[in-house]
């Protein structure tokens, strides 16, 4: 059994929809698809889920909402009508999105009700097309498939018990279409997971059902040694470890939501990255292990921008016991999430995503309270930086790696503000000032990548 989990770029139109449905019929493996709402049909379109969240926003504002409403609907009629399909589901969703306006008050829960509708409607959209072409198909909303979640809105965590109530789509007698993004509380409630929530929805059913292959159908055919609009004609990967990935899709590889690799890695249920526009070509599967190849000891190389380091000098740092805890209690304290600490002797660096220090005081409070806890000599504030990540399993097979990448910054007159390896010997990050993000992207892919 194949489980098939389809973007939103796969779903824009009536034009996708069938091609999708051919992708489903023509592989009898495939019984369980899972469905986003419909994405940008071109540059500058809008997302349904982004009018769904417009809609919300004027709906709580007291503004107007029948233009939005009228839109939502006219997405949906332009693939209804294309695909010949009967209009009482138009008649549905409308009726669904009016009694969400009328009857949830609370605003967090009507923005998850709303939201769900994209991947909602779209389900029943492709199931009915699918029995419209033959393909013997259910839509089954995702409280009856057995998703239960937690219960903090537009941030769902999945319940143990799911995995075993969903395990009974492995007996349905018809293709399955669920759709992602959302599950349901225990009480009843609609909740939404976090962003590329379809893609864990996947990864959920997948592992369930105990699929001998996941395959996420988006609008390219492999993952890449970094991002095409950095770097011209990158290396295709066609085949990445779940660790790999998980490190890249962190650093900010949009391709795969990182979260979504947790539920089928365990299981070593491989994952295959699929073009909805070009299904014959095998694209880059994810797998557990890979076959380790010399002359490649980096697989991908990502670059991530937005950081702040704060870098602590206090002598005889390291004699200090709790000195670390001490300091991530303030971080704690002041609700910040930290992505690495580089450490020496007597200093301490702690690296910071910036957005978190946007539109309040946090990191002047934030150096009060370091001072006051730990008693630093001195506090220097970086702004401005970019983590450049390159990931490998071979990296912990081969050596010099670290001195060849710095020699290629040096050479191109990049200063590096901060080098940290990870646990894993897979990973290794470099920080630099914003001003010299891409021509140190470039001066390290091409040290390992021939440039074509």
């Amino acid at each position: 059994m194949k489980v098939a989990k389809f973007g939103g770029s796969s779903l824009c139109n009536a034009a996708q929809v069938k091609k999708i449905a051919d992708i489903m019929k023509s592989d009898s493996e495939r019984r369980i698809a899972v469905v986003s709402a419909p994405g940008k049909r071109s540059t500058g379109d809008t997302k349904v889920t982004d009018m769904l969240i417009a809609l919300h926003a004027n709906h709580t504002a007291g503004l107007p909402v029948e233009e939005i409403i009228t839109d939502i609907i006219g997405r949906f009629a332009a693939m209804v009508d294309e695909l010949g399909l009967e209009y009482h589901l138009l008649e549905k969703y409308e009726e669904i999105l009016r009694s969400y306006l009328a009857d949830i008050n609370e605003k967090k829960r009507l923005l998850d009700a709303l939201k769900s509708c994209g991947e909602d409607f779209n389900a029943q959209l492709v199931s009915a097309y699918l029995n419209k072409i033959g393909v013997d198909a259910t839509y089954m909303c995702p409280g009856e498939a057995g998703i239960l979640v937690t219960d903090e809105p537009s941030n769902a965590l999945l319940l143990p018990e799911s995995y075993d109530r969903l395990e009974k789509l492995k007996d349905a007698g018809q293709v399955v279409v669920i759709p992602g993004f959302f599950g349901y509380s225990k009480s009843g409630q609609i909740v939404t997971f976090p962003r590329g929530g379809s893609d864990i929805t996947g990864a959920i059913v997948a592992r369930a059902v105990n699929a001998s292959l996941y395959e996420n159908f988006t609008d390219v055919s492999f993952i890449y040694s970094a991002d095409p609009s950095r770097i011209r004609s990158p290396h295709k990967i066609e085949e990445i470890t779940y660790r790999e990935m998980r490190e890249l899709s962190y650093a900010g590889f949009g391709v795969f939501h990182d979260e979504a690799l947790e539920p089928v890695y365990k299981h070593n249920i491989p994952i295959m990255i699929r073009n909805t526009n070009a299904p014959e070509i095998e694209g880059t599967k994810i797998v557990a292990e890979r076959e380790y190849i010399p002359r490649m000891p980096v697989i991908g190389i990502s670059c991530d921008e937005g950081f702040t380091s704060l870098t602590m000098n206090k002598y005889l740092m390291n004699r200090e016991v709790g000195f670390t805890r001490r300091l991530l209690q303030i971080m704690e304290d002041h609700d910040l999430s930290y992505e690495h600490i580089p450490s020496g002797i007597d200093n301490l660096s702690i690296i910071l995503r910036s957005n978190q220090f946007e539109g309040n005081d946090k990191l002047a409070a934030v150096i009060a309270d370091i001072e006051d806890t730990l008693e630093t000599e001195s506090i220097h504030v970086e702004n401005d930086l970019v983590l450049i990540i390159i990931v490998g399993e071979g990296m912990k097979h081969h050596i010099g790696v670290a001195t060849k990448t710095t020699v290629a910054l040096s050479k191109n007159d990049i200063n590096i503000s901060m080098i940290n390896q990870g646990a894993s010997e897979i990973s290794m990050m470099f920080a630099v000032a914003q001003k010299d993000a891409q021509r140190a992207l470039h001066a390290i892919y091409y040290n390992y990548f021939d440039e074509s």
